[in-house]
């Protein structure tokens, strides 16, 4: 079951410039189980101590927002594409 992630620029310096890469995660857990594995120390930029994402990572799934398919317990699906990209704050 393989899914897409496309990986935001700021993580990219992570990734030595990879901006996609497929996964065979179920679910976001074991996708920065994924990431981590690949690319070692990119996790922490992207899941807080608890195990959470980061409340400044944006997680898409088909351009829908996973906070509203039901977050880290979404079960991806075939071919599901994976945005993750950093939130953006200014004035």
């Amino acid at each position: 079951m393989p899914i897409t992630v496309k990986l935001g620029s700021p993580f990219r310096r992570h990734t030595g410039g990879a901006d996609q890469i497929t996964s065979v995660a179920a679910d976001l857990p074991q996708l920065f189980g994924d990431l981590e594995a690949r690319f070692p120390g990119l996790t922490k930029h992207l899941v807080g101590d608890n195990g959470e994402p980061r409340p400044f990572l944006n997680v898409y799934v088909n351009e829908e927002d996973i906070r509203f398919l039901g977050g880290k317990n979404y079960k991806f699906a075939d071919e599901d594409e994976v945005l993750l990209i950093p939130a953006v704050a200014g004035g």
